[in-house]
């Protein structure tokens, strides 16, 4: 049996184990094992030397320390009470429109993601924040929990984003340029969402009633409340991407600053900073536990040849690039329906990477393909985030939201996913929307 079939047919039994909700790292574990023993013909000791070095090589890699840093970031943001002034300060500012509560809601999640970078927090802690303000104005649960849930994606789209970080760690792509890479498509989300909402209330204005004007002094205050939030915002982007400090830096200086102004503000006493130090060890093991398992089975992978003979044979099939890449971005959607966002950029990258680097789309560089697809890569896994069955933004929204069926909001995410396909397309035929602040600070 070839290196290519065992390959195959680990990768089959690994989405097996995940469909019966094997934890992702075990599962990768156990896969790696199979084939590293099978195409060894048994012997252990290869295997035990190279878990030996991966395990060794991830956990002193100084670049890894960005991911703790980030989500400390976030924690110290959401323990803080952040999340309060970015939904007041949008709330002030439109607030009266119609949908205008629901609308700063979305502007709030792609604030607070800014200084998050995880969906599923970004969700949680916005959603406590915003939901009993929509459901006091007359909001319909539909709406408000569609909104709350779709916007929540814009944690891991707008930067900092830690799968962006597990996408450069596994590509050995520049983060900042990633990161700078992911802004303008996540204004564009955002604003994409906006329009959602809008045209949910022209069709049903009871959906979302306008809520009472505030005057321009009320409205100023609640500005300048979030200008330190902002600042941290620009201090990391600006700072990796000018060259002045390298993401672990960068990510340091974040992490104080939001644990200074959280601290100042007096929104965050000692109970939260513990839960945030708390909070940070259980994500940050939970991560390198699944980075492990999957340094462990790409190298297996890696064994077997599979992903080069695919990229070859991609390569060689005289497929259309476009239809390649939309194949996979399918494979993506689908996924997201079983799997969770860094389980999916795990598994996939190293079998999907090479492929996509050995075809021409549009006659882009290497390096520029590369952060395209990556971008790529990060929506259509945000997408899995709401997509039913799994959609864990869906599962947290609702449990916040007493008394709405779950139906309503799966339902009511629908007209958020047709805004998150066509940004999709749009970004697909013109890749230059994710590639010109790269190239324009670049140069």
């Amino acid at each position: 049996m070839s290196g290519t079939v065992v390959g195959l047919i680990g990768f089959a039994c690994l989405l097996g184990m995940l469909a019966v909700r094997l934890h992702i790292g075990a599962a990768m574990f156990v896969t790696a094992v199979g084939i590293y023993l099978t195409l060894n013909g048994g012997e252990s000791a290869g295997l035990l030397y190279t878990l030996n070095n991966l395990v060794y090589a991830r956990l002193s890699n100084y670049d890894l320390a960005v991911i703790p840093l980030f989500i400390l970031m976030g924690q110290f943001a959401t323990h803080g009470g952040l999340s309060k002034a970015l939904f007041r300060a949008a709330g002030t500012l439109i607030g009266h429109w119609p949908g205008g509560l629901a609308m700063a809601s979305t502007a709030a999640c792609a604030a607070f993601g800014a200084i998050c970078g995880s969906s599923l927090a970004t969700a949680a802690t916005m959603g406590q924040v915003a939901l009993p303000e929509l459901r006091s104005h007359g909001y319909s649960g539909k709406l408000a929990t569609a909104t709350l849930a779709a916007s929540g994606t814009l944690g891991i789209l707008i930067p900092p984003s830690v799968p962006l970080v597990i996408y450069a760690v596994l590509t050995q792509e520049s983060i900042g340029k990633l990161f700078v890479a992911a802004v303008v498509p996540g204004i564009i989300a955002a604003l994409g969402y906006l329009l959602v909402i809008r045209l949910i209330v022209a069709r049903d204005p009871a959906a979302g009633p306008a809520g009472e004007r505030v005057s321009w002094p009320d409205r100023i205050k609640a500005q300048l409340n979030i200008i330190p939030v902002l600042l941290v915002f620009l201090v990391v982007i600006v700072g990796i991407y000018g060259g002045w400090a390298n993401p672990t830096e960068a990510a340091s200086i974040g992490a104080a600053a939001c644990g200074i102004i959280a601290l100042v503000s007096g929104g965050m006493g000692r109970k939260g900073f513990a839960e945030s130090i708390y909070g940070t060890a259980q994500a940050t093991a939970m991560i390198f536990m699944v980075l492990i398992g999957a340094d462990l089975l790409n190298s297996s992978l890696a064994l077997s040849q599979m992903p080069n003979e695919l990229a070859q044979w991609v390569k060689g099939s005289g497929l259309p690039p476009l239809l390649v890449l939309v194949s996979i971005l399918a494979i993506y959607v689908l996924l997201g329906c079983v799997m969770d966002s860094l389980a999916m950029i795990l598994l996939t990258i190293p079998i999907f990477y090479p492929m996509i680097m050995g075809l021409d789309f549009f006659g882009m560089a290497e390096g520029d393909k590369s952060i395209w697809f990556g971008i790529l890569a990060l929506m259509v896994v945000e997408i899995g985030l709401v997509h039913p069955p799994v959609g864990m933004n869906l599962y947290v929204i609702n449990k916040l939201a007493k008394g709405v069926p779950m139906k309503d909001t799966a339902w009511g995410v629908m007209p958020f996913l047709a805004s998150d396909f066509a940004r999709i397309a749009l970004l697909v035929f013109m890749p230059g929307i994710s590639l010109w602040l790269v190239h324009a600070l670049g140069s």
